[in-house]
């Protein structure tokens, strides 16, 4: 059983960096740029990041052109150096 190292609750703003993105390609960018942002914070590689299935349903639930301006996550960090993520109630 893997020790939980740090529990955080982040609220990502994705709106402004999104901008730049062609509208078919938002969503597929918001869900890079959240795993580079949690990657940068949880000190660990993109690659260790696992997304919950709700917060990806979350993510792509109005398509690939309208994703979500901010997101409450809660990511949890183990001392194997996997991060597992979830929207924050």
């Amino acid at each position: 059983m893997a020790k939980i190292v740090a529990e955080r609750i982040y609220s990502v703003r994705m709106r402004q960096k999104l901008k730049k993105y062609p509208r078919w390609q938002r969503t597929k960018k918001s869900v890079k740029y959240l795993r580079n942002f949690l990657s940068r914070h949880m000190k660990t590689s993109p690659e260790s990041i696992k997304f919950d299935t709700k917060l990806n349903e979350k993510l792509w639930e109005r398509g690939a052109e309208k994703p979500p301006g901010k997101i409450k996550v809660r990511a949890v960090k183990f001392d194997d150096g996997i991060v597992e993520v979830e929207i924050a109630e």
